[in-house]
């Protein structure tokens, strides 16, 4: 969208309004035997800023469900929530 507003020079200035539309997406994180609560805790914690009660209750959810959505929104920032859980070797997908 571009919009053309007149200043006070009688001069057309140019203002361009950039819209992005980014897709949406979810980060799943998948349970192993290798990591222990706290590294994942931690973990999600770094990844989606969250509180310690929420990263814990992920954690749990994980474990007895065996996977968890832990992340919701668009894909960009998903894919750094993903990468993120990924430095220790976590197991995860983006879903759209």
């Amino acid at each position: 969208m571009k919009i053309f507003f007149q200043n006070q020079t009688d001069q057309e200035t140019l203002v361009e309004n950039k819209t992005t539309v980014e897709i949406p997406g979810k980060v799943i994180l998948y349970n192993d035997d290798w990591h222990t609560f706290d590294e994942v805790i931690f973990q999600l914690m770094k990844a989606v800023n969250c509180s310690l009660v929420a990263a814990r209750n992920f954690a749990f959810e994980v474990h007895f469900k065996g996977r968890a959505i832990v992340f919701s929104g668009g894909l960009t920032q998903c894919l750094k929530v993903s990468s993120i859980l990924e430095e220790i070797a976590l197991h995860t997908q983006v879903v759209t």
